[in-house]
């Protein structure tokens, strides 16, 4: 079994940056790809952003190229997402996710492990 527990989620003014971090426990960090994905009400969850366990790959949805950033830093069994130039549309709850087999990245089907979200709300 592998844990996660999101934070860094909050309330922020259109423009402003805010940066998820997910703790991971259970496992061995380095042996899991990790997702985020983010479900806003009424919505089914969607993917956000990936990294595969050696930094090697990493996939972002459209939606966000080019304002997010995922890294991971295996030796603090860390992932982070860092969201620069927020937009109301971004408002939802984030989830961290990961997968050991080495499936597609923006599959939320593939993952095996979810964390319980952090909420992102962002005001116009």
């Amino acid at each position: 079994q592998v844990q996660l527990v999101e934070s860094g989620g909050g309330l922020v003014q259109a423009g402003g940056s805010l940066r998820l971090s997910c703790a991971a426990s259970g496992r061995t960090f380095s042996n899991y790809d990790m997702g985020w994905f983010r479900q806003a009400p009424g919505k089914e969850r969607e993917f956000v952003a990936a990294i595969s366990r050696s930094d090697s790959n990493i996939d972002y949805a459209n939606s966000v190229k080019g304002r997010f950033t995922i890294s991971r830093e295996n030796a603090k069994n860390t992932v982070y997402l860092q969201m620069n130039g927020l937009k109301p549309e971004d408002t939802a709850n984030y989830y961290c996710a990961a997968k050991e087999r080495r499936l597609i990245l923006k599959y939320r089907v593939n993952y095996d492990y979810w964390g319980q979200g952090t909420q992102v709300t962002v005001s116009s």
